[in-house]
This record gives C-alpha cells, sequence and structure tokens, in this order.
C-alpha cells in the first residue's frame, strides 16, 4: 500500500495537464501512486502517454471536478489522498514531501495542510502568506479548537492538504461539491486533528479571467452561501462537542446549550465568521458587478453577518470597523461612498508621497550637480557589485590587491541598506540615495563596478570606469538580446548603449569574452586581457584553506563534495530546481555531500531546500558567498548554462553538464556557442543520466578529462593567479602593458589542492 495516491483531475485546460504529468512522471517515489482521472478527450490523448506508470481514469466530456475526484479517489489504494486539478501544478520532490510527512502521522490526524505558490498568466511560483502560519503550528496534530486561527486562514485549496482516505471515505458526501474552498474549510470542520508542513508542496495556477466564461450574479451570490453552510457545519460541530461532553462528564444532567450570554465565542466559528465577512467585503470591494448584482450581494452578506454574528462578538477599530458596521446596517449608499472617500484619500496621500519623492530627487540631483563641480579626487575609488549586494567578485578582488599594491588609494562600497550590515568589519560604504553616496560618485578618480552603475551617473573627463564583469558568456548579452523577446524584456538598449559609453577599461577572462564583449557591447572602451580577479584564489589557495572551508561548511573530510549550481532562466519567474534533489542524493549514497546553490537572481522567493537540509547530505549555499570558496571546497561541479563552469575549470576538477532543456534555453537565451557540443565534461539530458554519471567512474573518466583539458585552453586563457595585479598596476599605477607580469602558460600553472589532495 502506498503511502500516499495523489488524484490529478479534470480537463486538459490551455494544455496544463501535460506538463505536471511529465514532472510526474519524471520523479517517480516508490510511496506515491498517480491515478489521473482525465476528463475529455484531450485529457485522456495526454494522459494516456504515462499509462501503465500513471493509472488512467478516462471520463466524460462535462464531468464536474467533484465527481471527477470522486472518482479517482475510488481507485485510490494510499492511505492518503492529494486532490491536483489538471491546471495545476507540483514542484519537484513535491509528492516526496508529503508522503515522508504523512508516513509519520499517527491514525488520529485527518488532515495535512502545507505551503503552496501561486502562478498567473503573468507571473510564476509568488509566496503564499501561508508559510508563517504553517511555522506557527509546528509538527504537532491538533484539534481545530486549538489552531483555527491559523488553519482556517490556509487559504482553501484542496490541493493544498492531503486527506487521510479513511476520513474521506466517511465524508465523501459532504466533500463532494464542485465548490472547492468549502470543501477544503469542510475538510477542517470535519477533522478529528490536524497537522501541518511548513514546505512548498503544490502549485496553485490561476486562469486569466478573459479566458474563462463570465461570472454569473449567481456564482457570486454563492460566495454567501458557502460561508452560511460553512457555519452550520461550524455550529452543529460546537452543538455535538457540547452535548458530548456533557453526557460523559454528567449522564444524569441535561447539557449545556453550545452558548450562553456574556460567554466568550466558539474560537472555530469565531474565525470562520471573520473569514466570511473579511472575503464578502473584499470581493465587493474589487469584484465588478452591475449595480444591482452588488445591492443584492451586499443584501445578503449583511443578512448573513448579522445572522451568524457569534455571541460577544467585537468588530474591529478603525476603518475595517466602520465597513463592518455598514454591512451589518446593510447601508449600501453609505458604504460606497465610505469608498469613494477613501479611494480620494489615498490617492491624496499617493499624490503627496509622490511629489515628495520628486522633490528629494530634484534636491539629490542638484546636490550630485554641484559635487561635479568639485575636483576629481585621484585617491579616491568607489566599488559595487552585483547591483550593490556587498563586497563580491573581481570587484572585491581588485580592492584586495589595491589595498596591497596602492594603499594611498582609499576604497568605497556602495551597497544597500538592508545589505550594509553583511560587511566585512571596518568597511568604508555609502547607501544608494544619501549625501556621501552622491559626493563620492562625482568626484571619485576611479568607478569600479561588475553590472553598471545608474544611468544618471556623470562619467567625467577625467575619471576612470572599470567594467569588470561577472562572467564568460555562453548566453546572449548586451545588443545581441534584442532578438530574443524574453532576454529583452524590459531592456532600455538606449540607455544600455549610454552606460557602455562609459566604460574605459572592460577586463576578459579568455579571447572568446574579449571577442564577445566587443560585439555585445559596441563602444570605445580598452579590453583588458588579463584574467578574472576572482579566480585567482583558485591559484593561490592551499591545503589548509580547503579544509577550512570544508569544515565552516560541514563537509566531513572524507566525503565526496558535489557542487550544483543552476543558472537562471529568463522564462522563469522563480525557481524550483529541475532536479529531485532528494532522490538524488539517496542514489549517490551517505558518502556524498550535495551542495546546492541557487542563482542570485532568484533572491527572495520560498526556498524549496528546506526540508532536505535535516538529511545533511543537502547544504544548502544558496546564501554563501564568496562563490569561490564553493568550488574550492567541491569535488567536482554540476551545472546548466551557469558560467561559473567557466570559473571551476581552472581547478582542473571535474565538471558534468545537466542539460534537461538546452533546446528551450538556447531558443527563448540565444547562446555563442553550442555547448553540448564542446563541454567541459561529461554532459547529461536526464535525471537519470546524471545519476548513473555521478555513480559510476564516468564524472572522472578520460572522456571527461580530454573535453575538459579542451575546454581550459579555450577559457581559461588569461586565469594564472595574477589577473587582479595586472588590473592594478594598469589602471590604478598606470604602469604600461610591457611591465606588468606576464600570463603564465596553462600546462606551467599549478591550481589548488583538490579536496582529497587537502586531507
Amino acid at each position: 500500500m502506498p503511502e500516499l495516491s495523489v488524484v490529478v483531475h479534470g480537463p486538459n485546460t490551455q494544455d496544463r495537464l501535460t506538463g505536471l504529468l511529465a514532472s510526474l512522471a519524471a520523479h517517480p517515489h516508490p510511496d506515491v501512486e498517480v491515478i489521473v482521472a482525465a476528463v475529455g478527450a484531450w485529457a485522456h490523448e495526454a494522459a494516456r502517454t504515462y499509462a501503465p506508470e500513471i493509472l488512467v481514469l478516462p471520463l466524460p466530456d462535462g464531468t464536474d471536478d467533484a465527481a471527477a475526484r470522486s472518482a479517482g479517489a475510488a481507485r485510490a489504494t494510499g492511505r492518503w489522498l492529494h486532490f491536483v486539478h489538471a491546471k495545476d501544478g507540483l514542484p519537484v520532490g513535491g509528492p516526496r514531501l508529503v508522503a515522508d510527512r504523512v508516513a509519520d502521522l499517527p491514525d488520529e490526524v485527518d488532515v495535512l495542510l502545507f505551503d503552496h505558490v501561486s502562478s498567473t498568466w503573468e507571473t510564476s511560483l509568488l509566496p503564499s502568506d501561508d508559510g508563517p502560519r504553517l511555522a506557527r503550528s509546528g509538527r504537532a496534530a491538533h484539534p481545530l479548537d486549538a489552531v483555527a486561527r491559523t488553519a482556517l486562514r490556509v487559504t482553501p485549496l484542496l490541493g493544498n492538504r492531503a486527506l487521510r482516505t479513511a476520513f474521506w471515505q466517511a465524508h465523501e458526501a459532504e466533500l463532494t461539491t464542485p465548490d472547492e474552498p468549502f470543501a477544503a474549510y469542510a475538510t477542517l470542520l470535519l477533522a478529528d486533528h490536524i497537522a501541518a508542513l511548513n514546505q512548498v508542496a503544490y502549485e496553485s495556477r490561476e486562469l486569466r479571467p478573459e479566458s474563462l466564461p463570465p461570472v454569473t450574479p449567481e456564482q457570486h451570490f454563492a460566495l454567501v452561501d458557502r460561508y452560511e453552510a460553512l457555519l452550520t457545519i461550524a455550529q452543529h460541530r460546537t452543538t455535538t462537542t457540547a452535548t458530548t461532553t456533557a453526557t460523559t462528564t454528567a449522564p444524569v444532567a441535561p447539557a449545556a446549550p453550545p452558548t450562553t450570554p456574556g460567554a466568550a465565542p466558539d474560537p472555530v466559528q469565531a474565525v470562520l465568521y471573520d473569514v466570511m465577512v473579511r472575503d464578502c467585503l473584499r470581493t465587493f470591494a474589487r469584484t465588478r458587478m452591475p449595480d444591482a448584482t452588488a445591492r443584492e450581494f451586499f443584501r445578503r452578506a449583511s443578512e448573513a453577518a448579522v445572522r451568524h454574528r457569534p455571541p460577544g462578538h467585537r468588530r474591529p477599530a478603525g476603518p475595517e470597523g466602520i465597513r463592518r458596521a455598514l454591512l451589518e446596517e446593510n447601508a449600501y449608499t453609505r458604504y460606497r461612498a465610505f469608498q469613494a472617500a477613501n479611494r480620494a484619500r489615498r490617492a491624496t496621500k499617493a499624490a503627496v508621497r509622490t511629489r515628495g519623492r520628486q522633490a528629494a530627487a530634484a534636491f539629490g540631483d542638484r546636490h550630485y550637480r554641484k559635487s561635479l563641480s568639485r575636483p576629481v579626487d585621484p585617491n579616491l575609488a568607489v566599488f559595487s557589485a552585483y547591483w550593490n549586494r556587498g563586497v563580491a567578485c573581481n570587484p572585491a578582488a581588485i580592492a584586495a590587491k589595491l589595498t596591497e599594491l596602492a594603499p594611498q588609494i582609499h576604497p568605497v562600497w556602495v551597497v544597500t541598506a538592508e545589505n550594509a550590515c553583511l560587511l566585512p568589519p571596518h568597511t568604508d560604504h555609502v547607501i544608494p540615495g544619501t549625501r556621501r553616496y552622491r559626493e563620492v560618485l562625482a568626484t571619485a578618480k576611479y568607478l569600479v563596478n561588475n553590472v553598471n552603475y545608474p544611468n544618471a551617473i556623470v562619467k567625467r573627463p577625467d575619471a576612470v570606469h572599470l567594467q569588470t564583469h561577472h562572467g564568460t558568456p555562453l548566453k546572449r548579452m548586451g545588443v545581441d538580446q534584442m532578438e530574443f523577446p524574453a532576454a529583452a524584456k524590459g531592456l532600455d538598449f538606449q540607455a544600455l548603449l549610454a552606460r557602455i559609453d562609459k566604460w574605459d577599461y572592460s577586463v576578459s577572462a579568455n579571447s572568446h569574452s574579449t571577442r564577445m564583449w566587443e560585439r555585445a557591447y559596441p563602444s570605445r572602451f580598452t579590453s583588458l586581457d588579463y584574467g578574472y580577479p576572482r579566480n585567482d584564489v583558485f591559484y593561490s589557495a592551499t591545503a589548509a584553506d580547503i579544509r577550512a572551508v570544508r569544515d565552516r561548511l560541514g563537509i566531513p573530510p572524507t566525503h565526496r563534495a558535489i557542487l550544483y549550481a543552476p543558472t537562471h532562466r529568463d522564462y522563469e519567474a522563480g525557481w524550483t530546481p529541475r532536479l529531485d534533489l532528494a532522490t538524488l542524493a539517496d542514489s549517490l549514497g551517505e558518502d556524498t555531500v550535495l551542495l546546492i546553490r541557487g542563482h542570485y537572481f532568484y533572491d527572495g522567493t520560498p526556498s524549496p531546500l528546506t526540508a532536505l537540509r535535516r538529511t545533511g547530505r543537502i547544504i544548502d549555499v544558496s546564501a554563501y558567498d564568496p562563490v569561490e570558496e564553493l568550488s574550492l571546497a567541491a569535488d567536482a561541479l554540476v551545472t546548466d548554462y551557469s558560467s561559473i563552469m567557466f570559473d571551476y575549470a581552472n581547478l582542473d576538477r571535474p565538471i558534468v553538464v545537466y542539460a534537461d532543456d538546452w533546446e528551450t534555453y538556447r531558443s527563448t537565451r540565444g547562446v555563442y556557442f553550442d555547448l553540448m557540443a564542446e563541454p567541459p565534461g561529461q554532459v547529461a539530458r536526464t535525471q537519470q543520466e546524471l545519476t548513473e554519471i555521478l555513480t559510476t567512474e564516468a564524472w572522472r573518466d578520460e572522456g571527461a578529462s580530454k573535453a575538459r583539458a579542451a575546454f581550459r585552453r579555450r577559457f581559461c586563457e588569461y586565469d594564472d593567479g595574477q589577473a587582479a595585479e595586472r588590473v592594478v598596476r594598469r589602471v590604478f599605477l598606470g604602469e604600461s602593458e610591457d611591465a606588468l607580469p606576464p600570463v603564465i602558460p596553462l600546462e606551467r600553472r599549478t591550481p589548488a589542492p583538490s579536496p582529497r589532495e587537502a586531507v
């Protein structure tokens, strides 16, 4: 008997079912069975491709969601059920997370709640508000009364909860309804105990309203009917509980009524009532309805608010309390007037804020222009990296070497306020928008960045702008992105070219980069073919340094460490690992540690790795800096199209390319060469292939070594451990090319020792 039956149900709306089933088929799990209640010919056609591994149950067109769920559940053999609508999605590893959690739950638990992300026709993988709520519930199981304030405010989806199969069978009649939010709330009202999982295991996809039938007045009114029915269930639940308790404790005495004057309201009814009123008011305020429909909706909501108001209930203070009072009075006209007044007040405040920002910007511009009249300070250098994230990358290596070779030049870093606390001690820095920020940018002799400074920064004739870049380009960059809409989205190419025209120097790691920078950034800058300063550490690090990094990361000395560092996709808004990392870790064995680093573009999105950290074989290093230390700690690198492969190749350690979506990436982003034809090592196109490479000697065999040697000759051309010195001597000290340390030939370079050698 599997732990979990995933019941996929519904029609193949906009062909969403195809991707969902492909993901499930690519990442099977022995404790998870998949049943597809396929509604209509298109859904059946899409699903039968994955039979017999996936059980397909064909259903006729027009079968509603409730009937499809019931049909799928009737064929399920798992102890638990997870209902997944065919239009929605499951993150890689999501079913495994749920199956592992329910396996530990006692039989008294009927419902497991978990977190989800949401996608629309415009956005992808937006975090929900449920995560903190679920986190507060902990891992223990609770009756609903104990967690009503949390559980009843979790988004009402059947997809973000698993149901014990016996519980579903006992209450199937009450839960079989096309109204999914009703069914979702009802599962909680009928459950004995509820548990929580503070991990994302579901993706709710919202269809574009214009692709759906128009909403009828009856559908609007049904919202009120839904909550009235739920409150009736809640009241019956309270009455039953009170009667049972009274009978158990005092069989002779009559049962006490569920509520008495002055008594505290039942927590379940109180929270559900609050949810109803909020939802009705929000729907009324945000939904366009004809006036007659809006009046009738408001009237029905008013009657429900009065009829079901719990004893002792108190309205909140402030505007929300006023809204509720007007609703209870059925004061439609006054409510509309209150709405209009609020909109006018918000518009006035927004206008005041806008004028304030404009005044502050104008003042800042005047201050910056005034500062430009001051002499350039020959001993002042401004540094920035990754849009003011902190001390990192090539600028950090240059700044360190500058302190050694030219201590008279004072470095100042530009860093955002939220990252300032992460700076190394005693780092002089400025916050964007401040008075000193404008002064140092206006008067510094040297401006160093691995991206670009803002458009408003003026290029003074006697100032030097040094562009260091932050990777060797595989993907199209600069103006080469113009023919690729996904990559070019939101880019102002005229502004980009204006920024490029401020460059005096462009640092390059190899001839390929030099040629591509000149193509992608057509301007008059001078190319410095010196290597990337950030890669100097790959030739200067000692065995002790490597042991220290691995110790900080918690990697046992005898274990193999594999760094998985994928890049971002322009056609995806968030990051979901393209690998089932838990399964991969299991396959690689207990003597292998996976270091997982998500791309920095995805900061702020929910991490899909949290549940895997507890195993000790997966370490989330997405926030670890500097990334060069991760490379030093790793025995091998697994990546897709990230520029880290070009840097890591300096270490002459194995690299495996996992390219499951190469054709899509290549066509949407554009590339400068065919990585599949010129890889740095073995190439895997599926997880199975990757597993085979990493569990045999293929990851470091003769073929992989030959591919890596050719790759190093081409892309590690100038990296020899002296790049930062060459940059400082040429740019800051004004030395001639002939006086700079020559590039050491590749065959004479000695990279840092491998982790095995360091042990």
